[in-house]
């Protein structure tokens, strides 16, 4: 009963896994920033959709019609100014600033008119990379330290201890009522619940002077994150205990305000080395690597980043209709949907010339030989074990050294007269049957038997889940190449790649038995 359930378990998952995997590959990606390169970061009005700021290296962009058209807000007359973060206040939509390469901007207009209200003292201080408003405090991230503004900016305080050189990536905030801030920083993962009078580290990481772990290869890593295995991090709307974090390790999720951590599913990302992270208000979690853009579909990850080729992408956002956008090196970038679902004709096409997941499973059980025939005839060969007498076979030998006297021949001449002599080994046996008829109504073995059933039992489900997980991805592996053009080689060839490794996966399961059909079956 159980193996059924494992097996209709298992088709549901298919339909709903292909299903998911087929919607976000009719997804079409639209440049409406195309003379905006290097596109660092975007905002959108809250108020107005069709309102979009764009942050580049060289300055800031606006589109009052959701990117057919931009204009410039402001540059530098001595040089362009690289804009790295965009925030609108929260309890004030007029109200936008922007954290740049030359300190911290604020306009009370949306826009029309721009004042500097924050010049750090050295080059460090002066790059700002992440900022945020609470209860109407500012908080403003910068290459070398934490910096606070109480009266909107007219004076500004710096965070003494680890805050103070700490290179800060990220600052999230919330509702006035909670007090809660969290940071992301190259020494780790800041809290403090009390409107940032205090805080409590709860994610450590050493900064690294030699760009990461000695022989990674990575020599093009950013200024600002080459020093850090963090890279972003992101926290759920709606629960402020839910964090996710953005490393160079993966990612790390915590379900307590950061008390605990642990590993998040690395199911379809193609690389571990994790950029950027954005959780939406319906708790949909995406993240950006070198690799592409990735959302989180239980139990996998799927790419969303097919049809354009990019060599890194900055930064990606929403808008308050769930309107997806990327800045990348090329441009801005909106996601758009067609999602086209025709159902048996799509799916039969991927499982031509392949294993079914049931005769996958068969073989990964008869395999590992998890069976529960096998326990079946334990169960049977313990009943039977009480018909069979315990026979004991009894055999001594006395050694006891038996002398005697031998009187001799009375011949005259005759030698040996009245002699002592030594005689022969006692030897007995016996044997017995018996039978314990108690045991036809209970056996010792089957308690053994039932803790073995248990423990075969759990081992059969993970294999069984593993199998599964690997299945259905290899499939949307080889949809996400199918879509694939055929100019985008590094793509094609990291999914060529997984798809091998998958393939080896699944034969490691099997006892090789699913290259082996795949084989047979071309």
């Amino acid at each position: 009963m159980r193996k059924r359930a494992c097996f209709s378990s298992a088709a549901v998952f298919c339909f709903m896994f292909l299903a998911a995997s087929l919607c976000w590959a009719g997804n079409s990606w639209e440049n409406i920033g195309r003379e905006m390169r290097n596109a660092r970061t975007v905002v959108v009005d809250p108020d107005d959709v069709k309102n979009i700021y764009l942050g580049t290296d060289r300055g800031l962009f606006k589109s009052e019609n959701s990117g057919e058209s931009w204009r410039n807000l402001f540059l530098s007359k001595t040089k362009s100014i690289g804009i790295n973060f965009l925030l609108f206040d929260p309890a004030d939509k007029n109200i936008i600033y922007a954290a740049t390469d030359s300190g911290l901007f604020c306009s009370s207009n949306k826009g029309l008119k721009w004042d500097r209200i924050f010049k750090g003292k050295n080059n460090f201080e002066v790059d700002c990379l992440a900022a945020a408003v609470l209860r109407g405090v500012i908080y403003l991230g910068t290459k070398q330290g934490l910096f606070v503004s109480r009266d909107k900016g007219r004076s500004w305080h710096k965070e003494q201890g680890k805050l103070e050189v700490a290179q800060i990536f990220h600052i999230v905030s919330f509702s006035e009522e909670l007090k809660l801030l969290y940071l992301a920083c190259s020494d780790g993962v800041f809290k403090s619940i009390d409107s940032g009078e205090s805080w409590e580290r709860v994610f450590v990481s050493t900064p690294k002077d030699n760009g990461g772990e000695e022989g990674n290869g990575e020599e093009d890593q950013d200024e600002e994150t080459k020093y850090s295995d963090i890279r972003y991090m992101a926290v759920d709307p709606n629960n402020p205990k839910f964090l996710f974090l953005a490393t160079s390790r993966g990612i790390y999720q915590s379900k307590d305000e950061g008390i605990s951590w642990s590993a998040f599913s690395e199911y379809g990302l193609l690389n571990r080395d994790i950029s950027f992270l954005l959780c939406s208000k319906e708790a949909q979690l995406y993240s950006v690597s070198k690799s592409g853009i990735f959302a989180y579909k239980a139990p996998a990850w799927e790419e969303l980043s097919f049809g354009f080729s990019f060599k890194k992408v900055n930064f990606i956002a929403l808008d308050k209709n769930n309107t997806f956008y990327a800045c990348l090196d090329s441009g801005l970038f909106r996601l758009v949907s067609e999602v086209s679902f025709k159902g048996s004709e799509i799916l039969t096409g991927y499982f031509n010339n392949e294993p079914t997941i049931s005769e996958v499973q068969r073989e990964a059980i008869k395999y590992a030989e998890v069976s529960p025939d096998k326990i079946s005839r334990w169960r049977k060969q313990a009943a039977k074990r009480a018909w069979l007498p315990s026979l004991k076979l009894n055999f001594g030998r006395d050694t006891t050294d038996l002398w005697h006297w031998e009187s001799g021949s009375s011949a005259i001449g005759q030698s040996g007269d009245d002699l002592l002599r030594r005689g022969k080994d006692a030897l007995d046996w016996d044997v017995s049957v018996s039978w314990d008829l108690s045991e036809l109504i209970w056996s010792t073995d089957q308690t053994s038997i039932d803790v073995r059933s248990r423990l075969m039992v759990q081992l059969r489900d993970d294999i069984l889940d593993e199998v599964n997980k690997l299945y259905f991805e290899r499939i949307r592996v080889k949809m996400e190449l199918d879509n694939l053009s055929i100019e985008d080689r590094k793509k094609r060839f990291e999914k060529e790649l997984r798809l091998r490794e998958l393939t080896a996966s699944i034969d490691a399961l099997t006892g090789g038995y699913f290259s082996q059909y795949l084989i047979k079956s071309n």
